[in-house]
């Protein structure tokens, strides 16, 4: 009896010392079993970004990972969309998406790359040369403090509208009150002769619909997704687009850090060049049926003219200028990595 209960202690004792042996590696996958993200969204739940790329990456992250990482779109934003960078960087939320633009001071110089006039004609190959010079040519990350950046893309060609007359010359575009997104075609539009105002996206219907505004640099998709067919008439596009504007992905680089490295590459597997080619897809779908309401709803789609394209290319070139001068005090070579951008595309120069 005295044996079979030595017996029986030794083993308590070898179970209970093995479950302090194993108990590092067993808080450590519990670390990792389950990391609840919070993705704070500002386009309308419905956008087809929204509805064709966030959502479905996040969804994504939770396969790739097994369960491991989930992430969860909030229904309202958290905050302003010119606040979501600082929200992610602060910790406010873990993940956010913008626009570089939204940010008015130059921490994102080098982005500016992604804004300039005659990229490209759609939003696939747009995204994914975006990501290519951007994160491996110009360091991108860097630029990104306090964050992990997951991926970057731009839209379709940015479009010219207006519901006062149509744009045949340059001296037509004099005194037009134009929403702008901020960053290089709100400077370009200046340079043209417009009067441009920065707004967020949201603001545009009340300003364009009341008057205070005769027309907006926008996307296509974008007239329909923010109600706007009734109050444009004209829209200019410019082969390569008169503009873009470049968008950020990202999560609080302390959340990220708290990821194992497996799940990590896993995620990473999903975003970045993978993410624009999805978001791409996303936007040329959405310009595509926009397009077709658009000229249902009678709006002229007309190319501008060579003049007005000569006087736009003029224009560009001084900020294409001044941007790589800029740039080229860090190290950066900006001409040949916008050569290498257009070439991507295959606008070339």
């Amino acid at each position: 009896m005295n044996f079979l209960k030595t017996k029986i202690a030794r083993r308590t004792l070898l179970g209970m010392a093995t479950a302090a042996m194993l108990a590092p590696t067993a808080f450590a996958s519990a670390a990792y079993a389950e990391t609840k993200l919070v993705l704070s969204s500002w386009l309308p739940p419905r956008h087809p970004i929204v509805v064709n790329a966030i959502k479905p990456w996040a969804r994504d992250v939770k396969k790739v990972t097994d369960g491991r990482v989930s992430v969860r779109v909030l229904a309202k934003p958290a905050g302003a969309p010119p606040a979501h960078y600082d929200m992610a960087a602060d910790g406010v939320v873990d993940i956010t998406y913008g626009l570089h633009s939204f940010t008015k001071d130059n921490r994102f110089e080098r982005s500016r790359i992604g804004q300039f006039s005659f990229l490209g004609d759609d939003a696939v190959s747009g995204s994914k040369a975006f990501w290519d010079v951007y994160a491996n040519d110009l360091d991108a990350q860097a630029e990104h403090k306090g964050t992990k950046l997951l991926g970057l893309f731009v839209h379709g060609p940015g479009v010219f509208h207006n519901n006062v007359r149509k744009l045949n010359t340059p001296a037509d575009i004099n005194g037009l009150k134009i929403r702008v997104p901020g960053g290089y075609i709100a400077d370009l539009a200046s340079d043209l002769g417009a009067s441009p105002l920065f707004m967020p996206s949201g603001e545009v219907y009340e300003t364009l619909s009341r008057g205070i505004i005769d027309g907006v640099t926008f996307t296509y998709e974008a007239l329909t997704a923010f109600n706007l067919l009734d109050h444009v008439k004209y829209s200019m596009r410019v082969p390569g687009g008169i503009y873009n504007t470049t968008w950020f992905l990202v999560m609080n680089e302390g959340k990220w850090d708290e990821i194992s490295a497996e799940d990590q590459a896993a995620i990473m597997a999903i975003s970045g060049d993978a993410f624009a080619e999805r978001v791409g897809k996303a936007w040329n779908a959405a310009d595509d049926k926009a397009i077709e309401r658009i000229n249902k709803a009678g709006i002229e789609i007309y190319d501008a003219s060579p003049e007005m394209v000569a006087a736009i290319k003029e224009k560009a070139a001084v900020y294409e200028t001044t941007w790589a001068e800029a740039i080229a005090e860090d190290g950066f070579d900006g001409a040949a990595v916008l050569d290498k951008f257009r070439t991507s595309t295959g606008v070339g120069n």
